[in-house]
């Protein structure tokens, strides 16, 4: 007796949605690019290793080195009281006390561990990153982090509060959820994410913007990139 074999799950996004969302970012105004491990784990993207001032991209980066650090220990109330703020609400001053406590070497070993191939590291919220390595970087998300400390990352970067949760989850929509850190500034707005939907699926995706006319377009974009890419 022959066994049946369940049908290989979906690409996602897929081809015609990858070019739908290049032929978009191709149309806005500023300097737009987007990266994409798909389902399968193959990058695609528009501009994918052009580089890009960080903003506060850079503190999922400083969580995961921050974990990594600790390893399988609990996480002391006092470093919970630092993190979480810095994830869930884009403290600049939790960021900065963080990164005073690590320096720059575990966050460029990290960026070697992931892969990156253009990842630099100046200063705080001037680090150089592109959306390719963005995209790697959260595709081994769950690789990265400590086993033990996987729960506590996914609960940070799922737990982004709402007034922060523009772009990529309300393009995908709420069938899917969105593991995120965004970054912003005048002129510039970013947003990176592992996104995972029903039935196992799931994608990373990186947007990395500049020169936008204003921060809500900057929103849009992001956004309807991630539309999309699920549509």
């Amino acid at each position: 007796m022959l066994l049946a074999h369940p049908p290989p799950l979906p690409v996602v996004p897929a081809d015609r949605a990858v070019a739908a969302a290049r032929a978009y970012a191709a149309h806005r105004r500023g300097r737009v690019a987007f990266a994409v491990v798909d389902s399968h784990g193959r990058m695609r993207g528009r501009n994918s290793s052009r580089t890009y001032a960080s903003a506060s991209v850079i503190k999922a980066m400083l969580l995961v080195a921050t974990l990594e650090q600790a390893g399988a220990t609990p996480l002391s109330a006092h470093e919970q009281r630092i993190l979480d703020p810095m994830i869930r609400r884009s403290s600049n001053t939790a960021a900065r006390r963080v990164y005073r406590r690590l320096g720059p070497g575990p966050v460029l070993r990290l960026a070697r561990r992931a892969h990156m191939r253009r990842f630099a590291m100046p200063a705080l919220f001037e680090a150089r990153i592109d959306a390719a390595d963005q995209a790697r970087f959260f595709a081994r998300l769950d690789a990265l982090v400590p086993e033990a400390q996987r729960h506590y990352a996914r609960k940070l970067l799922g737990g982004v509060v709402p007034e922060q949760r523009w772009g990529i989850p309300q393009g995908v929509g709420p069938a899917w959820r969105v593991y995120m850190k965004g970054g912003w500034r005048e002129g510039l707005v970013h947003q990176v994410a592992l996104v995972e939907g029903p039935g196992g699926v799931a994608f990373s995706l990186a947007v990395l913007t500049d020169k936008d006319p204003s921060e809500h377009y900057g929103h849009e974009t992001v956004r309807d990139i991630a539309q999309l890419l699920v549509g």
